[in-house]
């Protein structure tokens, strides 16, 4: 299993990055990068390494790291929507897109920060004389303060979504509501290139795909600015996004990656103070201490995370919600972004034990129904075992899972789903997604992060370490390993 994933992540390598698919997805990916880090990290820690700065070198003036960054050496009309249409050296220029590589103008879930620790865990001397999380530290302190700034919307600290690709769930069915608002583009002015390589019964439809694209195309036209501010307890107002939601799977691994970074800024103060010691502090007054940005992270990370109860919880369906920005109210569809919280350590204990039940109940069918938890509610109208995003399983959200789980407590159940999650890996070829219910194929095979993660869970390290203040290195090992 480990020398099949292996290969996978070995043809899927491009000498700078990983592909998530040599067909479907030629190029990089965001958030797939930076969960192919995580498990590349065991092959080899400097191909991780240069995994996430290969991302990061493409990171634009705001701050934003795009969710895709187009390799020039792919034929153009390999994706849809490629560079020509993303236009992001022109378009995005006021927003400080980079002129020597083009990208795309929306983001995705932020897990670079997570990926970033877990890559310099895997081996600290090699990282610390290369000076790897000395040099990665701006620019994804850069990332935070740009979700954390220009897209918090809705005034209350978490970040907004302004494309249903921005999520990571494209066609999620909870999206249904908030996009039934955007009229499609036309449709000769797409085209879908995924279709030369997916089958049409496993991706969005064209009403869907001509929606995405009328979202992207009025984001670009407007410089890729932000959504707008509708100011705390307001909706609705001066929203310039037609899309805007606020989404409980992007700001959970937001609240997380809050914890890794403050870990990164402990660690690298420790070795400046350690270096420092070494030295004859210069002759007067000693210069005022400068707050610990460590433990100022670690206290946003618990704040936001009681925010995110506050404003996304629902008690009686026992799941977190998405918030619709335009609307006010919550979207009723029950998606997997809804369990992703459970991986915070700060998450009150009383909840992450509603969301385990909820988990492992008939929406879900953990441990039950379902070999893997669906991306939707199993049991709702919208349900789809073959459609992306609409019900299949996908590896990540269950990696995800399986961290949570063992987190708050819950090691047997995590450890029935690493042993189901690695049978199905290797059963579907490493698949993209796969049938909830049977395990079977979805999607491309080969795919990148099904691949890395499988070697993450194979690497048979601890699990997750709740401290005071939040993430921390526990006696079982890395922190996320």
């Amino acid at each position: 299993m480990w020398q099949r994933a292996a290969r996978v992540l070995r043809a899927n390598w491009t000498g700078t990055s990983t592909v998530p698919s040599r067909d479907l997805y030629p190029h990089q990916w965001s958030w797939d990068s930076a969960f192919i880090a995580i498990g590349l990290r065991h092959l080899s820690p400097l191909r991780a390494q240069v995994e996430l700065e290969t991302l990061l070198s493409a990171q634009w003036g705001d701050g934003r790291i795009p969710h895709i960054v187009f390799n020039d050496a792919v034929p153009p009309d390999a994706y849809f929507p490629g560079p020509d249409f993303w236009r992001s050296t022109e378009a995005g220029r006021a927003a400080g897109a980079p002129a020597d590589v083009q990208t795309s103008g929306l983001v995705q879930p932020p897990v670079h920060a997570l990926a970033a620790w877990l890559v310099h865990r895997a081996d600290p001397g090699l990282f610390r004389a290369r000076s790897f999380l000395t040099r990665v530290r701006p620019r994804l302190a850069a990332w935070h303060g740009y979700l954390l700034r220009d897209r918090d919307v809705g005034g209350v600290g978490l970040a907004a979504v302004l494309h249903p690709w921005e999520t990571g769930m494209d066609n999620s069915p909870c999206w249904e509501a908030p996009l039934s608002r955007v009229e499609p583009a036309e449709r000769d002015a797409w085209r879908r290139a995924d279709l030369n390589h997916g089958a049409a019964r496993d991706r969005p439809t064209d009403l869907d795909y001509g929606r995405y694209v009328r979202l992207a195309t009025e984001y670009r036209d407007r410089g890729y600015a932000g959504g707008g501010d509708v100011g705390a307890g307001g909706y609705g107002r001066q929203l310039a996004a037609s899309f805007c939601v606020e989404d409980p799977a992007f700001n959970a691994l937001l609240i997380t990656s809050e914890c890794a970074l403050a870990l990164i800024e402990a660690e690298i103060d420790a070795e400046v103070e350690s270096e420092s010691g070494t030295v004859a502090p210069p002759p007067g007054p000693p210069p005022p201490k400068t707050p610990d940005a460590s433990r100022t992270r670690h206290a946003r990370a618990d704040a936001l995370t009681q925010v995110l109860v506050d404003r996304l919880w629902d008690p009686v369906d026992e799941l977190f919600h998405c918030r619709d920005l335009r609307s006010g109210r919550l979207i009723a569809e029950r998606g997997v972004a809804g369990l992703i919280p459970l991986t915070l350590p700060a998450l009150p204990r009383d909840i992450a034990a509603a969301l385990v039940r909820t988990a492992a109940g008939p929406r879900f069918g953990l441990d039950g129904a379902a070999r893997l938890v669906p991306s939707h509610d199993l049991t709702s109208a919208a349900f789809d075992p073959y459609r992306y995003w609409r019900g299949p399983a996908w590896f990540n959200t269950n990696w995800l899972l399986e961290k949570g789980l063992r987190l708050h407590g819950e090691a047997a159940r995590a450890d029935r789903l690493r042993r189901t999650l690695l049978d199905v890996a290797g059963a579907s070829g490493f698949a993209e997604y796969v049938d909830p219910y049977t395990g079977r194929a979805r999607g491309a095979r080969g795919f990148g992060w099904t691949a890395a993660l499988t070697l993450d869970l194979l690497s048979g390290r601890g699990g997750l370490s709740a401290g005071s203040g939040g993430l921390s290195e526990g006696s079982e090992g890395e922190v996320w390993a």
